[in-house]
Formats: C-alpha cells, sequence, structure tokens
C-alpha cells in the first residue's frame, strides 16, 4: 500500500514501542490492559479494535455525504426491508406521510438522496438531480443550492 502511495494505518492493542511505528502513518493504539482471561483476545483487544473501526467507517460515511443529520441515507434497497426502511427514512427527515414518502422515492427510482431534495427543497426530479451532482452526492449542500 506504501508502495502506491496509499495512507496506511495500523490498529492493535500492543503498546507502541512494541513494533516498529515508523513502518505505518497512522498508528492507533487503544491501551485496553490484560485481558480478564490471558490469551483470549477476542474480549478486550477484539472489542476496542471494533470500535476503532465503528469509529473510522462512521466518520467516512459522514465525509463521504453518506449520511444526512444522524441517518444514513445512502442504501442500496436490494429487499423489501430496506425498501420500508428507505420510507422510514425519508418520513422521518422530511415529515411527510408514509403515502407521501412512497410516491417521492418512486418518483425518484428508489434513491433516497433524490427524493429528499425534492421534498425538503420543493424541486422537481430533474433539478434535485442537478443539485445533487452539482454538490457531489451531499444533500445538506443540493439544499442550499439554488
Amino acid at each position: 500500500a506504501k508502495e502506491l502511495g496509499a495512507t496506511t494505518l495500523y490498529i492493535t492493542c500492543t503498546p507502541r514501542d512494541s513494533f516498529n511505528i515508523k513502518e505505518v502513518d497512522i498508528p492507533i493504539c487503544p491501551y485496553v490492559g490484560p485481558e480478564v482471561v490471558m490469551g483470549s483476545t477476542r474480549m478486550k483487544s477484539g472489542t476496542a479494535q471494533k470500535l476503532v473501526l465503528n469509529m473510522l467507517t462512521t466518520a467516512s460515511m459522514v465525509r463521504m455525504g453518506k449520511t444526512y443529520e444522524n441517518m444514513m441515507i445512502d442504501l442500496q434497497m436490494t429487499n423489501k426491508k430496506l425498501v420500508e426502511r428507505a420510507k422510514r427514512i425519508v418520513m422521518m427527515i422530511t415529515g411527510v406521510e408514509y403515502e407521501e414518502a412512497t410516491k417521492q422515492l418512486e418518483i425518484a427510482n428508489y434513491h433516497v438522496k433524490t427524493a429528499l431534495v425534492m421534498i425538503l427543497a420543493e424541486v422537481n426530479l430533474e433539478e434535485a438531480k442537478s443539485r445533487l451532482v452539482k454538490a457531489d452526492g451531499f444533500v445538506r449542500r443540493a439544499l442550499k443550492a439554488e
């Protein structure tokens, strides 16, 4: 990865001085102390690493515009459960009723971001798509566009 110019991260619960820190760009070393059951790294260490990964991926989703307020909005609706989740998300963010959320999602070809911009900015499908393109897919920016 380094040879390709990519930033490298290293997540370990091992103390920093026990590995060559110069080999990585960003070492992440949460201190968890000794495991309750010696040798069972799935407990403290595994949990700490999972929490770090959750924080990194959540921050990445926010930075990439896949969230709005505190909701993940960039869904791929591959089954009925996710279609219903998308409807609930549209309802919660916009305040519209179930039928209106369904209608707007259908018009937007089940693209949550487009439906949100259509409802919140009170624009048609083409304008919503155009705003999202200009805003690099960020709903908040698309809503500020005119």
